[in-house]
Order: C-alpha cells, then sequence, then structure tokens
C-alpha cells in the first residue's frame, strides 16, 4: 500500500471529525425503508411477503462490509467515499425509476438488488469516516465511536424531518433526494475526511472539545425528538417547517465550530505530535515495527512485568537469530496488539465477542423490524411516537455509552465489556416487560431497549480496536458487524415472522391482534439475551488482563511489539 499522506497540525483531526457527522447521516440512509415501502408496495402491487424480503435486502446491504474493510487498509478514504456515492446513486436512482413510474415493471429480482446496492453504500461511507477518525484520536477511541454512532442514530429521525416537511411526504422525492443528495454530500466532504497526524490527547482543551460536541448531539437529538411529535399534532405552514428545517442545520454544523475557534484563537504547542499515524496502517508486506505506535504515556511505568517471561524469552531468540542457529520467523501478535483478520479468527476473544454482539443486535432488531406490529398488536394506533422514542434512546446508549465506558476503562480500567453484561441484563428486563402485554409498559420496554441496542452497538467498536488494533480494524469492524444481518434473518424473519403468522392464523386474519402475538417471541428473545450475558461475562473476565495493561497508568498505551 502507498504510503499515506498526512495533514499535519492539530486542527485536521477536528476538521475530520465534523465532516463525519455529515457523513455519518448520509450512512444512515437504509432507516428510510419504512418510509418508501409502502408506495413501493402501493405502485408495484407486491404483497407484505415480497415486501419483508426486500426488507431483508435493506438488511444485508447496510451490514455486509467486508469488501470496505479490506479496501480502507489498501486506499485512502475518499477512494471508499468515492464508491459509497456510486452505490448510492445507482441503487436509489433505479428505485427512483420504479417508484416514480418513470421505468415500469422492473422486475422484482432487480429491486431488491437495487436496494441492497443503495444501502451497502453505508458500509462505505461508514468505513471510511470511522476507521479514520479511530486511528485520527487513537486515544479517544470509545467517546469517538460513541459520538460517531450516536450521529448515525440519529439520521433516522434527520430524514423523518426531512421527509415530512422539504419533501411533503414524497417517496419519489425522498428516492431521488436519497440518489442525488447524498452524493453529492459527499462528494463535497470527501477532502475533509482524511489521515491526519494523531491526536496527541495532551491538549487540555480537548477534553472540552469532546463535550462540546457530544453537548451538541444531544441538543440535536432533543430538538428533532420535539419537531417530531410537534410535526405529528399540530399542522405547520411551509414557511414554520423550512425554519426547523434550517435549525435543524445548522445543529448538524455545530462540531465545526471546533476547528473555528482553533483557527480564530490557536493554542500554543507544548510538545512536539506523536508519530504520524500512518504507523498504524503499514501495508502487510511489513512483519515487523521496531517504533512504538504511539507516544509511550505515563502507565509506561506499569508494563515492565507484563510479557516479564516473553520477553526474556525473545532475547534468546534474537540471540539464536544473530547466530545462524534458528529462522527469524514473526511470532503471533498477543491481544492488544494489531491482528490480521486470519489470526482474529482463531481466537477465542474474537467469536466471544462476535456471539455477544449478535445475540444483542440480533434480538434488538427483531424488535425494531416489527416494532409497528408490536404497537398496534397492543392496541397503539399510532407509532410514530413509539419509533421515535426507540430512536432517541437508541442515541442515548449510543452516546452514553460511549462517555461512561471511556470514564471508567481509565479510571479503573474497567473493561469496556462490562456494560454488554449490564445490557444484556435490562435487555432481559426490556423483553419480559414486553411480554407482559401491558400497553403502560410498552413505552418503557421499549425505551430501555432503545438504550440497551445503542450500548452494544458503541460499545462493541473501540472494544475490537482495543483488543486486536487499529491496523486491520476495518475489516474486522465489519466481520463482527455481519451479526446484525444474521440475527435479523434468523430472529426477525424466521422466528418472529412465523409466531406471528401462526398467531394471526388462530384469529383467521391477515393482522395479529392481543399480547400473544409476540409472546413467545419475547420469551425466547429473553433466553437469548441471557446466552449473552453468559457469553459476555466470560469476555471480561478474559479480557480484563488487556485493559489493565493498556491503561495501568490512567491513559491509553499501545503495546509496543518485539521484532521476531
Amino acid at each position: 500500500m502507498p504510503k499515506l499522506v498526512l495533514k499535519a497540525g492539530s486542527r485536521p483531526p477536528w476538521v475530520g471529525l465534523a465532516a463525519a457527522v455529515w457523513v455519518q447521516i448520509a450512512a444512515g440512509n437504509s432507516y428510510n425503508f419504512p418510509l418508501f415501502s409502502s408506495e413501493i408496495k402501493s405502485v408495484m402491487g407486491y404483497n407484505q411477503q415480497q415486501i419483508t424480503i426486500l426488507g431483508v435486502a435493506n438488511d444485508i446491504g447496510e451490514s455486509v462490509g467486508i469488501l470496505p474493510g479490506i479496501a480502507c487498509n489498501k486506499f485512502p478514504p475518499w477512494s471508499l467515499l468515492l464508491v459509497g456515492t456510486v452505490l448510492c446513486f445507482s441503487g436509489y436512482g433505479v428505485l427512483w425509476l420504479s417508484v416514480s413510474q418513470t421505468v415500469e415493471n422492473l422486475p422484482y429480482w432487480l429491486l431488491w438488488i437495487a436496494l441492497c446496492i443503495a444501502t451497502n453504500s453505508n458500509a462505505w461511507f461508514g468505513t471510511a469516516v470511522l476507521v479514520t477518525n479511530m486511528r485520527n484520536f487513537p486515544l479517544s477511541r470509545g467517546t469517538v465511536a460513541g459520538i460517531l454512532k450516536g450521529y448515525i442514530g440519529l439520521s433516522a429521525a434527520v430524514y423523518t424531518v426531512i421527509y415530512g416537511t422539504v419533501l411533503n411526504s414524497s417517496s419519489s422525492k425522498l428516492l431521488l433526494f436519497l440518489a442525488i443528495g447524498l452524493p453529492v454530500l459527499c462528494l463535497a466532504l470527501m477532502y475533509f475526511i482524511r489521515a491526519c497526524t494523531p491526536a496527541s490527547g495532551e491538549d487540555s482543551s480537548e477534553h472540552v472539545h469532546f463535550l462540546f460536541t457530544q453537548g451538541a448531539s444531544v441538543l440535536l437529538a432533543i430538538y428533532l425528538l420535539s419537531t417530531t411529535v410537534i410535526s405529528d399534532t399540530v399542522s405547520l405552514s411551509g414557511t414554520v417547517s423550512y425554519i426547523l428545517v434550517a435549525i435543524m442545520v445548522i445543529l448538524l454544523m455545530a462540531p465545526l465550530a471546533i476547528p473555528v475557534k482553533m483557527t480564530l484563537f490557536p493554542a500554543k504547542k507544548l510538545s512536539s505530535a506523536v508519530n504520524s499515524s500512518d504507523n498504524l496502517v503499514q501495508g502487510e508486506g511489513v512483519a515487523t515495527q521496531t517504533s512504538p505506535l504511539l507516544t509511550p504515556s505515563s502507565s509506561a511505568t506499569y508494563l515492565g512485568s507484563f510479557y516479564e517471561n516473553e520477553e526474556a524469552s525473545d532475547v534468546e531468540t534474537l540471540l539464536a537469530v544473530g547466530e545462524g542457529a534458528i529462522k527469524k520467523k514473526r511470532r503471533p501478535p498477543r491481544r492488544g496488539e494489531d491482528f490480521k483478520l486470519r489470526e482474529a479468527l482463531v481466537k477465542a476473544d474474537f467469536w466471544l465477542l462476535w456471539f455477544s454482539y449478535f445475540l444483542a443486535v440480533g434480538t434488538g432488531v427483531t424488535v425494531l423490524n416489527n416494532l409497528a406490529q408490536i404497537g398496534i398488536a397492543l392496541g397503539v394506533d399510532d407509532t410514530t411516537l413509539l419509533l421515535s422514542l426507540f430512536s432517541f434512546c437508541n442515541f442515548v446508549g449510543r452516546l452514553g455509552s460511549g462517555v461512561v465506558s471511556e470514564h471508567f476503562v481509565r479510571s479503573r480500567t474497567l473493561p469496556r465489556t462490562f456494560w454488554m453484561i449490564c445490557a444484556h441484563l435490562f435487555m432481559i428486563v426490556s423483553f419480559l416487560l414486553y411480554a407482559l402485554g401491558l400497553s403502560g409498559t410498552l413505552y418503557v420496554a421499549t425505551a430501555l431497549l432503545g438504550i440497551c441496542y445503542g450500548v452494544q452497538y458503541s460499545i462493541m467498536v473501540p472494544t475490537a480496536s482495543e483488543i486486536f488494533g487499529l491496523r486491520n480494524f476495518g475489516i474486522i469492524y465489519n466481520s463482527m458487524a455481519l451479526g446484525n444481518p444474521i440475527g435479523a434473518v434468523l430472529f426477525s424473519a424466521l422466528l418472529a415472522g412465523y409466531i406471528y403468522d401462526t398467531e394471526a392464523a388462530k384469529q383467521g386474519s391477515s393482522t395479529c391482534l392481543g399480547p400473544n402475538c409476540f409472546r413467545l417471541t419475547f420469551l425466547i428473545l429473553a433466553g437469548l439475551s441471557g446466552l449473552g450475558t453468559i457469553v459476555s461475562i466470560i469476555l471480561t473476565i478474559r479480557v480484563r488482563p488487556v485493559y489493565q495493561m493498556l491503561y495501568a497508568g490512567g491513559s491509553f498505551r499501545h503495546p509496543q511489539s518485539s521484532n521476531h
């Protein structure tokens, strides 16, 4: 891989983070499927089963990111964004041609492939900005992951506001906006998403900058929830609608205030910058590295004995190599160092993390995909508020888990996977509340599940990077993300769909009413969350020494790998 050209200075990483906010909104375009699926059903004359299968294409396209995971180590971020824009334009373009009846009678299989291609742009957009910003802020991985995952969680509310105000609830206009507007947006931001000299963490204002960004996202979330509720209860004029959208755009631009402030009021440099982030993305031909990936922090004094016995054998091995007694060979990486995907796949920690994540998002997405039907079954006619509540709490879980886990991992070296245990336990409570079938507990269960669902998404990202390193983080992260579509197929399409249809058949209707429609599903999901709790406990016990090593002095310290 050609050596990346890094943007030097303390300001560019914050410019990239501000631009990443907008790209993450674009990367949430798959959340629009409920907004135009009914129009596809009406125009094309499809039945509900065909629409459900299109929903599976929506989930598969969104989550299959193996190719962008590989590409992020071989090509610059702008190239991934370019691929994403092409996929977004071509996929949603075909859907627009069909819904607007510009081209009539397009075959079903073509629309299925087009939707899969369109939502696969999410994987390219998300991988480009997530991997780049994790490398630009290697000392604040949990915080950065929480912010970026939080904004993608808010994207559904952003599109809902745009759809209901600017686009006048027109599915055809929405698809045209997705086909043209999102590619233009990402092309405009392409220059700013780039590898920079990593933030050193020594700037005292960095913490304040993160707090400002988090505060801006919370304000945006509250504003979007309020706007959704108001627009559903009050008829707004065109002028008021455009004003509301303008305020939303200003709030989305809030993170840009940080680099503007750094330009107008530059801080004095206290020390030299840390090593360039290209050390994190060396080509696969480089077998060893003599310099640490990050400048040693105060925790270095705590690390002397962690690999003491292994370091002694390292010296003997080097002496033997020098004397020609043995052939020099690269040793397998240790946890906390940089793994290749094939090296991670043979580790128990990888599969424990994968199954914990799979059991969490698989059960969560089952409720999300069926939330409207759940509300109707329990007597809630308008499920818009239910969906908005889930979206808001999902954002709270994503952002809050990044902040909380970052605090405790630095202050008490508490593994981030501890919060996955907590989320699994509260998901059990949530599913049992759903199983009760009481309308009074419906909103409580939805809010609780939304928070836990967001926590699981946000915690997996920095955990994977800390256990398996940042060098091949893109492909490892996207391998973890495969748990989402697999869970959607197994638990949502097969399990929940089968039980729902069975109960509906007993009632002699295609629509099921009453708590029995999903009760058995919720009890099974609670059991799966219990299994996820056990898996997460085992993983937490196993990785505790890794976190004690990485954060022993209260700040991140990448383990120095020795040559073999």
